[in-house]
């Protein structure tokens, strides 16, 4: 959802800054514009910059708490659910700039998993581009993308990596996305 709705925050609430992706905390009765609800994220503009604040923080904005696919469905029984709950995940991480998800954008090249030497818990390791190179929101993108991997249960370490081979380019969307944005 985009939009322009203004509020007051009701409470203290961690946010990242966009788009270098920097945890700080947003303070109580602070106004807050909401620009954009997608994935389970807000995007909203205080005192002139851009932050990003996670759907489980949301009554802080004074809405409705949002879970993301993985925080509702418990522990993977399999590897392959396992994959199907992280591929779940990443298809909630929105440029806050785009309404189309990474994944259906066709920004990631690669995700594997492996488990760790310990035997402690699963590591994911995520490949991913943007769609320019001086793309100014690699940095919020990475640090969600890794964030929103992290709640998925059994995932204990998660890497992304920016690549920039091969170049991204339109052909790399989904069909859906390419419709979502007029580009038909």
């Amino acid at each position: 959802m985009f939009g322009q709705d203004r509020v007051n925050l009701t409470r203290d609430v961690e946010a990242s800054m966009v788009p270098v992706g920097d945890k700080v905390t947003l303070l109580k009765g602070e106004e807050a514009l909401i620009t954009q609800s997608l994935g389970g994220t807000f995007t909203v503009i205080v005192n002139g910059n851009m932050f990003s604040i996670a759907g489980r923080e949301a009554d802080a904005l004074g809405r409705e708490i949002l879970l993301t696919p993985a925080e509702q469905a418990g522990k993977a029984e399999t590897k392959e659910e396992l994959e199907k709950q992280i591929w779940d995940q990443m298809k909630t991480v929105y440029d806050p700039e785009i309404p189309v998800n990474v994944v259906d954008l066709g920004l990631i090249y690669k995700c594997e998993i492996e488990d760790l030497p310990d035997g402690g818990g699963r590591k994911v390791d995520v490949a991913m581009t943007l769609t320019a190179p001086g793309c100014g929101m690699g940095p919020t993108l990475q640090q969600d993308l890794q964030n929103k991997i992290l709640y998925v249960e059994g995932v204990d370490e998660v890497n992304v990596e920016l690549v920039w081979d091969p170049p991204w380019d339109r052909e790399m969307m989904t069909e859906a996305a390419k419709l979502q944005l007029g580009m038909y």
